[in-house]
């Protein structure tokens, strides 16, 4: 369990300079350039989510059970995950409507997915994970949005067709998770 945390702690943390400390991470790229900051950024966390992942697979071997699960909650958390899915493809696709109301779709979808893997799942790890995840993303949203109205930050109107096409990748994207990748990855189908 403590890898799984040291790599959550890291991951987290990394992803978290911009919540806490904003101006200082603006010094640090002027200071050693924005190559440096995304190199040492990223180095940090492709180490913490090793270590998550490797300590998430760790504790799955030996299961802290916090509650039963129920049958409910595994076809709540798939419909989550399917908006979750939308909500990502919605931060990459080009003026789509999803973005320009909500203007930080990513991190609405990341609260999405780690919520619906709390519904559907019941040991300490996963709390550790998806609880850890979701207090992340609850924090970087507001965080964002207060940056937005600090920096009055405009997005554009998003236009019907990428909207459909935002609409389209993220049910093709859970279509292909939901159905292969996830029982690939982690030996868990989900639907």
């Amino acid at each position: 369990m403590s890898t799984l945390i040291v790599g959550l702690i890291l991951f987290l943390g990394v992803h978290s300079v911009r919540i806490v400390a904003d101006d200082w991470r603006s010094a640090q790229i002027a200071r050693r350039g924005e190559g440096a900051w995304k190199g040492v950024y990223s180095l940090v966390s492709a180490l913490g989510l090793g270590l998550v992942v490797w300590g998430y697979g760790q504790a799955r071997l030996d299961p802290v059970v916090l509650w039963a699960p129920q049958a409910w909650a595994r076809h709540l958390a798939s419909l989550l995950v399917l908006i979750a899915f939308v909500l990502l493809a919605a931060a990459y696709v080009p003026r789509n409507g999803i973005k320009a109301r909500l203007h930080h779709p990513m991190i609405l979808g990341v609260k999405l997915w780690a919520f619906a893997h709390l519904l559907a799942n019941h040991t300490l790890a996963d709390l550790l994970l998806f609880g850890g995840f979701l207090l992340w993303a609850v924090a970087d949203f507001r965080a964002a949005r207060q940056r937005d109205r600090r920096l009055q930050t405009h997005y554009p109107p998003g236009t019907t067709t990428a909207t459909l096409v935002t609409v389209a990748v993220g049910l093709l994207a859970y279509a292909a998770f939901a159905f292969w990748l996830h029982a690939w990855l982690f030996g868990v189908r989900p639907v």
